[in-house]
């Protein structure tokens, strides 16, 4: 009898001790911001700034934007995106960085999401990180092209591999294969 007596009276005094608590309402009531964040549309100027971002960390001025590179980005956003008449020349010719305010400019939004969905590209354009992002985050970029509005001259056409560019041009020069594997001895 005694050690449940040790054991009934501790029991029931925690339990008298936590009906006295009050409980806070913040505990009792489940926090809406999850399901709002989850379920609320950005808005266009989210988007916007969201695909400026996209844009600076994502490499799109290395080429897209003349001499951005060259200082360290320190070019007006008024200059972004407009193409390059600099190629990129090896054996599958000589392909030259799109001006996307024009290429985009008679684009909505499904035509933009369905061009860069399925965008195949000659090199150097890394068109499978484009298709890989989501689909929000494309939009993104595309409403940041948008809202720069169109602007500049048509990139030059493509050159196929047996016509040399005009300078400059970046050459591009594969490293040799593996050396063919000689016939198992048999």
């Amino acid at each position: 009898m005694k050690s449940l007596r040790h054991f009934v009276f501790p029991a029931l005094a925690l339990l008298a001790l936590s009906a006295c608590q009050q409980e806070s309402p913040a505990a009792s009531t489940p926090s809406p911001a999850p399901l709002a964040a989850a379920t609320t549309k950005p808005s266009d100027a989210d988007l916007i700034a969201q695909g400026e971002y996209l844009v600076k960390i994502g490499g799109c001025n290395d080429c897209h934007t003349p001499g951005y590179a060259d200082v360290a980005g320190a070019i007006p956003k008024e200059q972004w995106l407009l193409g390059s008449p600099i190629g990129f020349h090896g054996p599958w010719g000589t392909t030259f960085p799109a001006n996307l305010r024009l290429k985009t400019a008679d684009m909505d939004d499904a035509a933009w999401l369905k061009y860069s969905g399925e965008l195949h590209t000659r090199p150097i354009m890394p068109d499978f990180q484009l298709r890989a992002m989501k689909e929000q985050d494309r939009l993104a970029i595309f409403r940041f092209i948008k809202s720069l509005g169109p602007a500049g001259q048509p990139a030059p056409a493509y050159l196929p591999p047996d016509q040399e560019p005009q300078v400059p041009y970046w050459n591009l020069v594969l490293p040799p294969g593996p050396p063919p594997q000689a016939p198992a001895a048999g």
